[in-house]
């Protein structure tokens, strides 16, 4: 997907919370919002996907504030709340469907999106949208495709639920290439999040998108073993909506299921469904 005008002051919204997550003064934060707007401004009408312009935002107000990960407190929370709700939630899963529905669920550990909270309470929460289910339900086509699956996850947090879907994706046979962040960026999982895991167990092998601090899916930056791996597997799962704005541009290929709780008017709009939905959407490959 390319820039939307409401954008602008989502992906800014996101640049005051890494402020204080930083213990940036008003002055400071005054001077990396201004830095960071200019650059949305000169930005905004290159011919890139939305995630690429918004790392590069991104890298600029971690520079500005000399930090290389301001989410890192809340994502180790978030890893904790999440492994702690697992804990209670995983006997009540049974079937491919749950464990996807369970691993959209996760995807919404993500801060600094305007008008999205993560709740406080997330084991109510997960009850509760777990029986409210899927806005669109394609699980029964994607089950069909999952002989080599290429996994980009998204976010801490969601990293664990995602654990119980590659469980899953282990017994039903799946030869499973895991992709995860390069460096920090947000609160997304990188490789440190993902060997804690030991997801390890439960797929062929693990690496990252390349590119360094970088969101989305950049087939330019991938490492030769991911890139080989996307040209020879039957699906790619792609977690959460940055995976989702940045695959969506390309074409050639294998059908992708995205799998994400739709936290913006321009997906929902985009997809056709209510901001809030949660949705696994198998697109069909074009190679």
């Amino acid at each position: 997907m390319k820039f939307d005008d409401r954008c602008f002051d989502c992906l800014l919204s996101r640049v005051s919370l890494e402020c204080r997550l930083c213990g940036a003064g008003e002055e400071k934060t005054r001077e990396v919002r201004e830095s960071c707007a200019a650059l949305l401004e000169e930005l905004r009408h290159e011919p890139l996907p939305n995630p690429q312009i918004a790392s590069a935002m991104h890298r600029q107000a971690y520079r500005m504030l000399r930090s290389s990960d301001p989410f890192a407190a809340l994502k180790e929370e978030s890893m904790r709340e999440a492994i702690s709700v697992c804990r209670k939630v995983r006997g009540t899963l049974s079937g491919f469907r749950d464990f996807v529905l369970a691993s959209i669920i996760g995807n919404t550990y993500d801060y600094g999106v305007k008008g999205h909270t993560v709740t406080g309470d997330f084991l109510s929460y997960f009850r509760k949208e777990f029986a409210t289910g899927l806005a669109i339900d394609h699980t029964g086509r994607i089950h069909e495709l999952l002989s080599r699956v290429v996994y980009f996850t998204d976010n801490c947090g969601e990293i664990v639920f995602d654990r119980l879907l590659l469980e899953e994706l282990h017994r039903l046979g799946s030869s499973v290439t895991l992709a995860v962040r390069d460096a920090p960026i947000l609160n997304d999982a990188t490789l440190s999040e993902a060997q804690a895991l030991r997801l390890d167990r439960f797929v062929r092998t693990i690496t990252t998108t390349g590119c360094g601090c970088e969101l989305g899916v950049r087939p330019d930056c991938m490492p030769e073993e991911l890139a080989d791996a996307v040209d020879s597997c039957t699906l790619i799962i792609a977690k959460g909506m940055a995976n989702y704005e940045s695959l969506s541009e390309y074409s050639g290929l294998p059908p992708v299921a995205f799998l994400m709780a739709v936290k913006c008017e321009p997906i929902a709009e985009a997809i056709g469904v209510p901001r809030g939905s949660k949705v696994a959407l198998l697109r069909a490959g074009d190679r």
